[in-house]
C-alpha cells in the first residue's frame, strides 16, 4: 500500500480530456492493491502561454523534480515556427535521456501483423534533436561553413548532431537492463555508420563495449570490440544469454516491414528511434496504442507517442488507449506490477470485445456505436 506523488500535466488540444481519463483509470487500478495517488496538476502548452508567457512554466518543471515521476498529455508543437518543442525541453531540463516505446499488438486492433511485440529504446537528448542550430546568414554557420573547407554550400543552414560517450553508454546500459527485467532475449543497435563514421561510428564502438561487459552473445557475423567498456565490470554476466547484433537504420526500416517477428530490442540515436518509433506504431495498429516512457536518473515523464490533435478539442472523441497504456508504463516504474498487470488484463479484454471503444478503432469509422474517450475510460474501469 502506497500514496504516489505524481505530477500531472493536463497538456493543450486533447491532451486534458484524455488525462482526466487516464487518471480515473490508474485511480481504479492502484485502488484495487491499496494505493493512490496524490496528484500535482499542472499545466504546459499553448493553452497557458497567453497568461504565463511560455508554454514551459517554471512550476512545472519544479513539480517534476519535486515528485520525480510525471504523466504528461500530448502537447502543441508548432512546425517551422514558433517555440521549440516542449517535449523536447522537458527531456532536456530533466536529462530524461532514454525513451522507452513498446510496440505490440493487441486483439482486436486491425493491424497487417501478428504477435509483434519490439520495443524501441530511444536516447533522448543528444544527435539532432539537441537543439544546435544556426540560421542561415548567421555568424556561426558562415564560421562553420568556412571551417568545412567548400563541403558546405555558403546558403546553408547548419544544424549540428552531437553524441558523447556518455550519452551513448548510458542508452545501450538502458536496452540491456530493460532486457533482463523482462526476460528480452535479444538486443539491437541501429545507426548508419556506414556513412556517419565518427559519430554513428562511435554509437556501434560504445554499444559493442557495454554489449562485452554485460556478457552478452554476439550474433554471428557481428564485430567483437578490443575490449569491454572498463566502467561497467559489475555487469559482468548479467546479459548472459541475451544476443547483442546490430543494423544500418535503413536496412532496419525494410527488415521492420518483411520480417518484425525477428526482433526483439531496438535501440538506437535520438532522430532514428523518432522515426523507427513511429513506424514500430503502424506496425501495430497506429499512434493510437503507442505508448512511451521518458527515464532519467531520477526522473520519469509517461506520455503517448501521438500529438494533440487539436481540431477534435473537448469534443470527447480521440481514442485513450496511449495515454492509458502509457499510464501502465508509469505502473510498472512504480513497482504496482499487480495494478500493472490487471490494467493491461482490462485494456486487452475491451479492445477484443469491440463493443465500448472509440471510433477509429471500430471496423467502419463511422460506426455510430463507437463511444468517446470517457466512456472507454469507464468501460475499462468496469473491466478492472
Amino acid at each position: 500500500m502506497a500514496v504516489h506523488n505524481v505530477t500531472l500535466i493536463r497538456g493543450d488540444g486533447t491532451g486534458p480530456e484524455l488525462v482526466e481519463a487516464t487518471r480515473r483509470v490508474l485511480e481504479a487500478a492502484v485502488a484495487t492493491s491499496g494505493s493512490s495517488f496524490n496528484w500535482d496538476v499542472v499545466e504546459a502548452g499553448v493553452d497557458i502561454m497567453e497568461t504565463a508567457g511560455t508554454p514551459l512554466p517554471d512550476n512545472v518543471l519544479a513539480s517534476c523534480r519535486k515528485n520525480k515521476v510525471a504523466l504528461k498529455g500530448p502537447i502543441t508543437t508548432p512546425i517551422g515556427t514558433g517555440f521549440r518543442s516542449v517535449n523536447v525541453a522537458l527531456r532536456k531540463e530533466l536529462d530524461l535521456y532514454a525513451c522507452i516505446r513498446p510496440c505490440k499488438t493487441y486483439e482486436g486492433v486491425r493491424s497487417r501483423y501478428d504477435d509483434i511485440d519490439i520495443v524501441i529504446v530511444r536516447e533522448n537528448t543528444e544527435d539532432l534533436y539537441a537543439g544546435v542550430e544556426y540560421d542561415l546568414g548567421s555568424e556561426e554557420a558562415d564560421l562553420i561553413i568556412k571551417m568545412a573547407g567548400g563541403k558546405i554550400r555558403s546558403d546553408s543552414a547548419i544544424s549540428i548532431k552531437p553524441f558523447s560517450v556518455t550519452g551513448v553508454r548510458q542508452i545501450i546500459k538502458v536496452a540491456f537492463e530493460y532486457a533482463i527485467e523482462n526476460n528480452r532475449k535479444k538486443v539491437t543497435a541501429v545507426c548508419k555508420a556506414n556513412i556517419m563514421k565518427y559519430t554513428d561510428g562511435m554509437f556501434y564502438k560504445i554499444a559493442r563495449e557495454v554489449a562485452a561487459a554485460y556478457g552478452a552473445t554476439f550474433a554471428p557475423g557481428t564485430p567483437l570490440p578490443a575490449q569491454s567498456d572498463p566502467t561497467m565490470a559489475d555487469c559482468a554476466g548479467k546479459a548472459a544469454g541475451i544476443v547483442y547484433d546490430e543494423w544500418l537504420v535503413d536496412a532496419m526500416c525494410m527488415q521492420l516491414v518483411q520480417k518484425p517477428e525477428n526482433y526483439d530490442i531496438l535501440v538506437m540515436p535520438n532522430l532514428y528511434g523518432d522515426i523507427l518509433s513511429d513506424l514500430g506504431a503502424g506496425l501495430v495498429g497506429g499512434l493510437g496504442v503507442a505508448p512511451g516512457a521518458n527515464i532519467g536518473a531520477d526522473c520519469a515523464l509517461f506520455e503517448a507517442t501521438h500529438g494533440s490533435a487539436p481540431k477534435y478539442k473537448n469534443q470527447n472523441k480521440v481514442n485513450p488507449t496511449a495515454l492509458i497504456l502509457s499510464g501502465y508504463l508509469m505502473l510498472k516504474y512504480l513497482k504496482e506490477d499487480a495494478a500493472a498487470d490487471r490494467l493491461e488484463a482490462a485494456i486487452k479484454k475491451v479492445i477484443a470485445e469491440g463493443t465500448h471503444v472509440t471510433y477509429d478503432m471500430k471496423p467502419d469509422r463511422n460506426d455510430p456505436t463507437a463511444v468517446g474517450t470517457a466512456e472507454m475510460a469507464d468501460a475499462i474501469i468496469a473491466a478492472l
